[in-house]
């Protein structure tokens, strides 16, 4: 970072940009999930806009709403700094929390399974509102002066900003239960699904891919070591992509690897029991981490475009194995103790987080190499 930079003063931030378009996608799929049985109810969507009090709620609820929209107004805050700061970026943060709750509470009227809500609303609201507050007295520290951003100019290319998004995002695709150690984007299963009830007949896409041959346990392993080993490395090399040649490349994947884990500890131990935390610790997923771990100690030190290649290849790999091979039967065992009961919206979006996250980095490496390489 030159002296230059140093002087020219506040500027944009093109990260928390970037995460609040993601974070905007996150509250849709949760708002709206499970996207299925749109109908019209007869009644006018501005309907729940009344001054009655809901019957069934509950403070674990309204709690939910306020700390789900809190981070909202803090990036709407963040995206508009320097241009609009203090008073101004609060108003319109909070502004902006009241449309989009508003938004998602009509389209809810279309979906059976949601029921759109004043209490929501108001909620939504006053989480943005609180979180534009949080944002306006920390933007000038968190863009302008803290240690933190200068890390970011000093260890990555001044163009990742949305990768570093996207690889923030990996520890959080770890949340939803998965068959597989980082088997992120199994999408067959849910497209099997989709077009069953379309078409009113039951349809297996993994089964008419691979056929109904039983695999056996040490087939059901080497998938796993496959899926882990590809899925890690994939998410470390779209991480070092991204870096600076003086950056702590290792140091940071594994910083990437502890968060990952670490996610994938507590919500295990959350979606089921304690007793299951470590769930995913199988001999598969052993093979599949040490095998990324040595691959990442050598590839740490090639060419970036090489890097960005093998991180495609990877990635691509990955979703093969994880779309081709039927559900770890130990797994789905476990799975049956898993009580989604208030967390069915967090759920949503954990899923499509977890299916879609191999899809964007796909997405992303295959930008322009330009994009990716300057330095």
């Amino acid at each position: 970072m030159t002296e230059a930079e140093d002087e020219a003063g506040p500027r944009a931030s093109p990260v928390a940009r970037a995460s609040l378009l993601a974070y905007l996608l996150l509250i849709v799929y949760a708002s709206w999930f499970p996207f299925a049985g749109w109908r019209s109810s007869g009644l006018s969507p501005f309907a729940f806009l009344n001054l009655q009090p809901q019957r069934y709620w509950t403070g674990f609820d309204a709690g939910v709403n306020v700390v789900g929209y809190m981070p909202l107004g803090i990036l709407f805050v963040l995206a508009l700094h320097p241009k609009v700061r203090g008073v101004w970026a609060v108003l319109l943060a909070a502004v902006g929390g009241i449309l989009v709750s508003g938004i998602m509470e009509i389209v809810q009227n279309y979906l059976p399974s949601r029921v759109p809500s004043n209490l929501d609303l108001l909620t939504n609201s006053v989480g943005c509102l609180a979180g534009a507050l949080v944002g306006a007295y920390f933007a000038r520290m968190l863009l302008d002066q803290s240690r933190l951003y200068r890390l970011r100019r000093r260890w990555f290319s001044p163009y990742a900003s949305q990768g570093l998004v996207l690889v923030a995002l990996w520890p959080l695709a770890q949340v939803y239960p998965q068959n597989y150690l980082f088997g992120n984007g199994q999408v067959l299963p849910l497209l099997s699904e989709w077009l069953s009830e379309w078409l009113d007949t039951d349809i297996d896409l993994v089964m008419l891919l691979r056929g109904d041959a039983p695999l056996s346990v040490e087939q059901y392993w080497l998938s796993e070591t496959i899926i882990t080993a590809c899925g890690m490395t994939g998410a470390a090399l779209t991480l070092m992509c991204l870096t600076r040649r003086g950056a702590p490349r290792m140091l940071l994947t594994l910083a990437l690897f502890g968060a990952g884990l670490l996610v994938k500890t507590l919500s295990s131990s959350l979606f089921f029991a304690p007793d299951n935390a470590l769930v995913w610790l199988t001999p598969g997923a052993e093979g599949g981490f040490l095998i990324g771990l040595i691959m990442l100690a050598g590839l740490a030190f090639a060419p970036q475009v090489a890097q960005r290649r093998l991180a495609v290849v990877t990635l691509v790999l990955a979703l093969i194995v994880v779309n081709t091979i039927p559900a770890n039967p130990y797994f789905v065992s476990t799975l049956q103790a898993w009580q989604q009961g208030k967390f069915l919206n967090f759920n949503g979006a954990a899923q499509f987080l977890g299916m879609a996250w191999p899809i964007f980095a796909l997405w992303f490496l295959l930008l322009p190499s330009h994009r990716l390489n300057r330095q």
